[in-house]
């Protein structure tokens, strides 16, 4: 039934993938038409189920494949995947400190990055965006690293992350377009940046697909530092938000969960 797509180049799989997990967060935004607010612990249990599967695909998809890879390179097994790591957290943190965001549930008093006059609309979209960044470029990783024929690399467990990062994109969705609907803007508007925030995903995606396909040696580093930078958003974004309102048990079931469901679906498809 996919076999048209086990055909396709690496890349365009990446696009097709990254547009797929986009789609969701687009679906997931949808819900502002239908709800105009939503329960904060209901909010709080989709971003822990975010965390939970980011968690999870950090390892199963991306640090453990890296691991293995480093074998066939003739490389110590620890050293891509401990300096792509750090170099994809170091990467964060550096967008993190320079790009104008705001978590939310802060005051904009509260703004990341360099100071500037951005509307607090376009900050919180600015901070959705900045998280979705290294999901995209996970699944891209993931796809380019396919095409390097090593048996650590499938096809198989490309897409199992594809969906896992889909699944978690639909919640997310929800997540951001109904805070800004009950923030006054308009149905419309607030779908509108509920999807936007996740259209950096095909173009990351791309781009790591193409940057492993013409660099191979780098494909361990790649996959590690796509797990870094997914970590550090976890670690500094998601886990915090959930958390803000004190739904500590929510937040942490959601956890649990998001990682389960990334884990079954990566063990069994990958």
């Amino acid at each position: 039934m996919f076999e048209w797509f086990v055909d396709l180049h690496p890349i365009l799989q990446a696009l097709l993938a990254t547009c797929f997990t986009w789609f969701l967060t687009a679906l997931g935004a949808a819900a502002v038409f239908i709800f105009k607010t939503v329960s904060r612990k209901v909010l709080d249990g989709m971003l822990g189920f975010a965390s939970g599967v980011m968690i999870a695909a950090s390892f199963w998809s991306l640090l453990a494949p890296a691991i293995e890879m480093a074998a066939e390179f003739s490389l110590p097994a620890w050293i891509p995947a401990v300096v792509g790591f750090l170099l994809g957290g170091a990467f964060l943190r550096l967008v993190d400190s320079l790009l104008p965001h705001l978590h939310m549930g802060f005051p904009i008093e509260k703004a990341e990055g360099v100071p500037t006059n951005w509307r607090r609309i376009v900050l919180l979209v600015s901070a959705i965006t900045l998280h979705n960044v290294p999901e995209g470029l996970a699944v891209g990783v993931a796809f380019g690293a396919v095409a390097s024929n090593l048996p650590s690399a499938t096809l198989a467990g490309a897409v199992a992350l594809a969906l896992g990062i889909g699944i978690q994109n639909f919640p997310e969705g929800t997540a951001v377009s109904v805070p800004l609907r009950r923030e006054g803007m308009s149905r419309l508007k607030s779908f509108w940046y509920g999807q936007l925030s996740a259209i950096v995903e095909p173009i990351a995606g791309v781009l790591g697909a193409a940057a492993v396909l013409i660099m191979r040696p780098i494909l361990p580093y790649a996959l590690a530092f796509a797990a870094g930078a997914m970590i550090f958003v976890v670690v500094e974004e998601l886990i915090p938000e959930s958390q803000l309102k004190g739904h500590t048990d929510i937040a942490t079931l959601g956890a649990m969960l998001g990682f389960a469901v990334m884990m079954t679906l990566d063990v069994a498809l990958g």
